[in-house]
């Protein structure tokens, strides 16, 4: 049960498929001598909220037969995916999820065509209620997704519903929605991804219905407002195309642009805490598009500019990968080796989580699937809850990750 607007954006993987011998560049502004220019100590810092990271019993060495939280606890990181109320009625998948997962992104029960599915709608919290309770019936931190995007609105909105609106209408709307979202999950949810996928390579989106009525204050407003709700929640700002040119769009450009837009963001005491990088990624040729060093670069100036960061939607695209299964479970492997070897040795990655833990529920093979009619496989177990050769790339660079102190501990750990 998934909505075609609510993964729209998300197809610059088609686009990312036909780029495969772009060449990633540098990741920041550079100076003449070739020294980066994007970071520096008159940079404004972000102020976290106060979180105690709560019981550390169990940061202790896990070993390969351990769930996946533990694991990643072992180096101070919170290890967890995406679920969905319609997803976790699978009893099958909820026990593997409940097994593994030390975090939960909400994948759909927090959208808007979950809580309004219509403009002239109140607010219904019968999923959001139910997601968040079962997560912290295990103990697991949550991060909620997505309190402002300018997707997820479902067949009950229309597209004059979203860009004729007033300014004041506009701005009535995500001020009371965010307010009664965040304020009704207080001390439940550890993160919020308070706006998603507002930066282009040129800076803010100007091709966004919010941006239209309301004007580019609406990501600090939104910001503003969520820390009013819940002054202990992490707020975070979250986007995708960090890692690998996508078509024209370069990978540097969009690091340097999402780097000017935080700046100027904390500059004026935008309450962001933290840079949510989605991690799509594209199998094909990888590892030759893919310039770990610059990369490395890009999450240490995010993290100079005191903000946490979060890996929140990892997963792989096996486009341009053979059908036979073993040689595209492989490669898969090798991606999720060489893209978290690099970025886990950022102490600032406070989670890794990825999106989906099965393939038997991937939105890459719902909207997706692949020409030649094999099936998607992309994430750590397969349609058979099996483990892939992708879950122990996953284990071998979690153990391997910089020695990091933890951010969070998911409340089952004590």
């Amino acid at each position: 049960m998934r909505l075609d607007t609510a993964i729209t954006r998300r197809g610059f993987l088609l686009a990312a498929a036909g780029s495969a011998t772009a060449v990633l560049a540098a990741c920041t502004r550079s100076t003449d001598d070739g020294t980066s220019s994007s970071a520096g100590p008159a940079l404004a810092q972000a102020v976290l909220p106060s979180v105690s990271p709560g019981p550390v019993d169990c940061l202790t060495d896990a070993d390969a037969s351990a769930p996946l939280w533990k694991q990643a606890l072992t180096n101070g990181l919170v290890y967890g995916s995406s679920a969905a109320t319609w997803q976790l009625s699978d009893a099958q998948y909820r026990s593997l999820f409940e097994q593994e997962a030390g975090i939960l992104f909400t994948e759909d029960d927090l959208l808007w065509w979950r809580l309004r599915p219509t403009p002239q709608s109140g607010l219904d919290f019968t999923f959001g209620d139910r997601i968040i309770d079962l997560a912290n019936r295990n103990g697991m931190l949550v991060f909620g997704a997505h309190l402002v995007w300018d997707e997820g609105f479902g067949d009950g909105w229309t597209d004059d519903d979203l860009w004729s609106m007033s300014h004041e209408k506009a701005t009535h709307l995500i001020h009371s929605t965010i307010d009664a979202v965040v304020s009704r999950y207080q001390g439940k949810v550890a993160a919020w991804s308070v706006v998603n996928e507002a930066i282009d390579t040129n800076g803010v989106r100007t091709n966004v219905p919010w941006y239209s009525t309301i004007g580019p204050d609406y990501i600090a407003d939104a910001f503003t407002w969520a820390q009013a709700a819940d002054p202990t929640a992490l707020l975070v700002y979250n986007d995708y195309g960090y890692e690998t040119d996508l078509g024209a769009d370069t990978a540097a450009d969009k690091r340097a642009a999402t780097l000017d837009v935080l700046d100027g963001l904390l500059s004026q005491g935008v309450p962001v805490h933290a840079l949510g990088i989605q991690a799509h990624l594209h199998a094909a040729r990888f590892a030759e598009r893919f310039d770990a060093d610059a990369y490395r670069t890009f999450l240490s100036d995010v993290a100079q500019r005191g903000l946490k960061i979060l890996i929140t939607e990892m997963d792989v695209l096996d486009d341009g990968l053979p059908a036979d299964q073993q040689k595209r479970d492989d490669a898969v492997a090798s991606v999720y080796s060489t893209y978290l070897n690099a970025a886990l040795q950022e102490p600032d990655i406070a989670a890794l989580m990825t999106f989906g833990l099965s393939d038997r529920y991937t939105w890459l093979q719902e909207d997706y699937p692949r020409s030649d009619g094999a099936p998607r496989r992309p994430l750590p177990f397969d349609d058979k809850m099996q483990p892939t050769p992708a879950l122990a790339a996953v284990q071998t660079s979690l153990r391997s990750a910089a020695q990091r102190t933890p951010f969070w501990v998911p409340p089952r750990c004590s």
